[in-house]
């Protein structure tokens, strides 16, 4: 089935809550047109975002901690609605992410519990998802403990990113701080994560974002400290992870860099990977086991900080933290590759693009 091809998107941005910090866009992929719709304020750097997976809420953290900004973390909830023939965001409720500095969000198939990844202090929480959407209180928390070799980015844990696995029986969470995968098993009646397991990265390596390729084999890490991908093999029915193979996301005599965030493709043939500092996009292939990195193009701004494909993987998306837009741009060469902007939508410090 051809997708629809205009989507809704959101867009989430670095800045306080007295200003417009989600933004909802349009995009006509059959024109390459990206158009600007309402915009939201009363919540503090939202710097990512989820929809459900019925598509009727959108949760967003509010990355803030008490050293920094006198308050711990939160999540938010809002209803997706349409008011006189636009998207709109109507607040539901908030509540404390149970940690500080929370910069990424996961929700179960089943849409009743969301899983938050408090990078300040350095744990994975869950939270109950109600049946009208609001968000109920903590009902597990799992602390990390360690540090790694980077003297200022690894003085401890900081749990950057955390996924359910495509069973959704294991939660699988990256430490930046202390160069581990940790692997918990979940219970999805009570809502709680138990330690299963873990994998040790490469020393420094500060493991970032993470991404389950279609055939639930296999697992792929960004490493933001060394600029890599690592590919592991996913044992589901013993919850345990293996490396295979680790790349470069940049070409040799690349600028300083910090990379970010990963995009697989719904046929499981290519990845793309945003590099910050570099200003590019890597463009990997999957094939018989083995990962190859095609091309480094550059993302039509500064500082890509987070990624998403749209629907049919005709387009990259693109949030320029640096430049303060969202670039579009075309998958080319049947994902081989990806050209330059065809579209922009100007948002001040954008962080994270989530597709409704």
């Amino acid at each position: 089935m051809t997708a629809p091809p205009t989507h809704t998107l959101f867009v989430g941005s670095y800045g306080p809550a007295d200003v417009a910090t989600i933004h909802a866009c349009s995009f006509d992929a059959a024109r390459g047109e990206l158009r600007m719709g309402a915009s939201t304020s009363g919540i503090t750097n939202p710097s990512f975002l989820v929809v459900s997976p019925d598509g009727a809420h959108l949760y967003a953290v509010s990355e803030t901690g008490v050293v920094s900004d006198g308050s711990p973390g939160a999540v938010h909830a809002f209803r997706i609605a349409q008011e006189a023939g636009a998207v709109a965001l109507n607040p539901v409720n908030e509540r404390a992410s149970g940690g500080d500095h929370p910069c990424h969000l996961t929700i179960h198939a089943d849409g009743r519990w969301l899983v938050v990844s408090n990078y300040g202090t350095g744990s994975v929480v869950v939270l109950p998802i109600h049946a009208d959407g609001s968000l109920g209180d903590v009902t597990s928390h799992l602390q990390h403990d360690g540090r790694g070799p980077h003297p200022e980015r690894q003085e401890g844990p900081h749990a950057h990113a955390a996924i359910f696995t495509p069973d959704g029986r294991f939660v699988i969470a990256a430490d930046l701080g202390i160069d581990r995968l940790l692997v918990s098993a979940f219970d999805p009646d009570a809502g709680t994560l138990r330690p299963h397991g873990e994998v040790a990265t490469r020393p420094g390596a500060g493991p970032r974002h993470l991404a389950f390729h279609p055939s639930g084999s296999h697992l792929l890490v960004v490493n933001e400290l060394d600029n890599t991908v690592t590919l592991y093999d996913w044992d589901g029915t013993g919850g345990r992870l293996r490396e295979v193979s680790t790349l470069p996301t940049l070409e040799p005599g690349a600028p300083e860099n910090l990379a970010a965030d990963i995009r697989v493709a719904p046929d499981g043939r290519h990845l793309y990977v945003s590099n910050r500092g570099d200003d590019s996009i890597a463009v990997f292939a999957f094939e018989r086991h083995r990962l190859m990195r095609l091309a480094v193009r550059p993302c039509g701004g500064a500082w890509p900080r987070g990624l998403s494909l749209t629907p049919g993987a005709s387009h990259l998306l693109a949030a320029n933290q640096h430049t303060g837009e969202v670039s579009v741009l075309p998958v080319l060469a049947d994902g081989a590759d990806v050209g330059g902007p065809v579209a922009r939508a100007r948002i001040p410090r954008p962080t994270c693009v989530a597709l409704a």
